[in-house]
Order: structure tokens, then C-alpha cells, then sequence
């Protein structure tokens, strides 16, 4: 028996769900990836625990997976164990007059729409963004005059060897689109924020309102993984782009967004190489011919 057929053997005995070469298309929201290795669904601390630490034994290299946006998987797939978080880890609960806790593969969406219906303030900004709550916190999401970092109490977590722990306050090292999870590897497991007393229906107005300008500048009708290039100081990626007259580029079935030049989208059948190609003519176009660096934001997996 070899190490990932070990691996998979722990991750079934400790009730966790086992794929074998699950396509990552399936589970990425740019629609593109090969296959994993090994996928695991795991649903409680305890079985985490049990396959972090078999696979630190086994030298079997872990991707932990959220909503699978902000990501770009090789065609050639991913070597070793993904492992997607459900159950326990999807629970969302009030602890306190104004402090919620929510697993990490809670969808940002649903601990936005509990922290609305419990007239709870601090998280509109969040609206529509397609991840999960760990990995907002992971790159410390931000939109429309908000971010993570504002509201972010605490996160639980487990490291690489399958020891549990946890960072607060300044230990997170929050700053634009990262936190110390970044250097360290460990995989959030929960998080709590601290949010303010508000009014339900200004909040439910803001949040329509948030959602209704994503909907009217960001290509939410096409697969992508969301900004690809991280905002350079002084400017804006997509304004930079579009001046360079990249909007409706293509390489094969990726895209410029016609809609929002900071977005690369799949108009079908786009591979990992269609759009690794697309973004390295973006960069060397705008270096060119504005002289800024755009520093990738979506990270590339494989």
C-alpha cells in the first residue's frame, strides 16, 4: 500500500468523504483544473486532525480548499491531497451580543446575511464576494471601503503537522490581501469577528446596494476567480489594463473581461495555459507602456 493509499485508508476510517483524481474544474470557480490526486471532505476537528497529521507522515503535501475562488489550478492537477471542509466547519453562531463565530467553509455570503438578520453591522462590504469566510480571512478580503482586518477578532486553526491553535489581534498580521497564514501554512479552521449593533433595513439597504454595483461592473455572468492583479499603490489594475487596449483580449477561452479589465474570465473550455499566457501579456503590456508591475492576486495551484 503505498503513502496515498494510506492516507486515503485514515481519511475513510475517520469519516471523511474520499475522491480519487477528482476533477478540480468541479470545485474552482473559474471552471478550470486537473485532477486531485486524492480529495478529501473532512467534517469535524477531529478528522482534520487525523488526516493533517497522517499526511505530515506520509510527506503527502496538502491543499486545504475553500469555495475555490481566488485560484488558479494546473491542467496537469494537483499532486498529493485536497482536503474541503464541510459540516462543523459551515456552522455560523451569535456568541455574544455582538461577536459571531463561523466555521471557515461558511460562504461569506451566509455569515453576511446572519450578521443582517441578527441587525448586526461591520460586514456589507462583503457582500458578493464568492468565498468562504476562511479565506476572506486568509487574504484579508476587502471592498468598497472595508476589510477584513476591521472586524476580524480571532481565528482557530490547525498547522501543518495537525497541532491546533489560534491567532488574535496583532498575531494575525493583517494588511492588504494577506495575514500571517500566508508565511505560516497553517489552515484556519473557525473565526470570530466583532461586529456593531446596527438597523437591520439599513443594513439589508447597503448590502442591495453593494451587490447591485458588483453586479453592474464585475462579469459575475462568466466563470473567473475573481480580481486577478492586486491594486498597484496610486492606481487601479483594471483602469491600467483597460488603457492599454487589453479589454476583449484573448488566449484561447480566457478573456479580458469586456465588462471590468481587472477580471480574466473563461468563455469556455479556458485552460490553466490560456490564461498563464493571458496574464503575461497583460504584465509586459502595461509595464511597457505605463511602467507600473501588476503583482498577481489569484494564487496559482500545481
Amino acid at each position: 500500500m503505498n503513502a496515498i493509499d494510506l492516507l486515503a485508508q485514515t481519511a475513510k476510517e475517520a469519516g471523511c468523504r474520499v475522491l480519487r483524481n477528482e476533477p478540480m474544474c468541479l470545485h474552482t470557480t473559474f471552471k478550470i483544473g486537473g485532477p486531485a490526486e486524492l480529495f478529501l471532505t473532512v467534517f469535524d476537528r477531529e478528522a482534520v486532525q487525523k488526516v493533517y497529521r497522517a499526511a505530515a507522515e506520509l510527506n503527502i503535501p496538502v491543499l486545504p480548499l475553500g469555495n475555490g475562488s481566488n485560484m488558479l489550478v494546473s491542467d496537469a492537477g494537483v499532486r498529493g491531497a485536497v482536503v474541503a471542509f464541510s459540516g462543523a466547519f459551515r456552522e455560523i453562531d451569535l456568541t455574544g451580543e455582538t461577536t459571531v463565530e463561523c466555521g471557515a467553509a461558511a460562504a461569506l455570503a451566509a455569515v453576511c446575511a446572519f450578521a443582517r438578520d441578527h441587525a448586526l453591522t461591520g460586514l456589507e462590504f462583503a457582500w458578493g464576494i464568492p468565498g468562504t469566510a476562511g479565506g476572506a480571512a486568509f487574504m484579508n478580503a476587502g471592498a468598497y471601503n472595508g476589510e477584513m482586518k476591521n472586524i476580524l477578532l480571532r481565528c482557530t486553526h490547525i498547522t501543518k503537522t495537525g497541532e491546533f491553535g489560534s491567532a488574535e489581534g496583532a498575531a494575525l498580521s493583517l494588511g492588504y490581501r494577506r495575514s500571517v497564514y500566508m508565511e505560516t501554512g497553517a489552515t484556519i479552521l473557525s473565526l470570530t469577528l466583532q461586529l456593531e449593533k446596527g438597523q437591520k433595513d439599513r443594513i439589508a439597504r447597503c448590502m442591495d446596494e453593494i451587490y447591485e454595483r458588483r453586479r453592474s461592473k464585475q462579469p459575475l455572468e462568466l466563470p473567473s476567480a475573481g480580481s486577478v492583479f492586486k491594486r498597484p499603490p496610486g492606481f487601479f489594475a483594471g483602469s491600467l489594463i483597460e488603457s492599454c487596449g487589453l479589454k476583449g483580449r484573448r488566449v484561447g477561452g480566457a478573456m479580458v473581461s469586456e465588462k471590468h479589465a481587472g477580471f480574466i474570465v473563461n468563455t469556455g473550455g479556458a485552460t490553466c495555459a490560456d490564461v498563464l499566457a493571458l496574464i503575461e501579456i497583460i504584465q509586459k503590456t502595461v509595464l511597457e507602456r505605463t511602467g507600473v508591475a501588476l503583482e498577481c492576486e489569484v494564487k496559482t495551484i500545481g
